[in-house]
């Protein structure tokens, strides 16, 4: 999977299309990277103990990883990601400036 813990990202399809935001967690195996503030859910929390009340907490849900793209640092393009490899050192390559990323 080439997006990574961290990275910033655009949304291209879904409710939250056009939004971009931090990965807070990127799930390898089964594809899925899970960014901040998008793709919210509700979760109904039942009360602790008596006299507490329940609640309706929003949390962030895994998206598909081929939803998503990868933001550009020095050109700020939503790109594609390559690989180079350099004297034994794999780095990412943006597709679109070929700056490391």
């Amino acid at each position: 999977m080439k997006i990574r813990k961290n990275d910033n990202v655009f949304i291209m399809t879904g409710k939250d299309r056009g939004k971009s935001g931090k990965v807070l967690q990127a799930l390898p195996k089964e594809g899925r990277v899970v960014v901040q503030g998008m793709n919210m859910a509700k979760h109904h929390q039942r009360p602790r103990k008596t006299g507490e009340k329940g609640q309706i907490l929003s949390k962030e849900t895994p998206l598909d990883v081929s939803k998503v793209m990868v933001v550009c640092p020095k050109c700020a393009k939503p790109t594609r990601i390559g690989f180079r490899v350099e004297g034994g050192n794999k780095s990412r390559i943006c597709k679109k400036c070929g700056a490391t990323i």
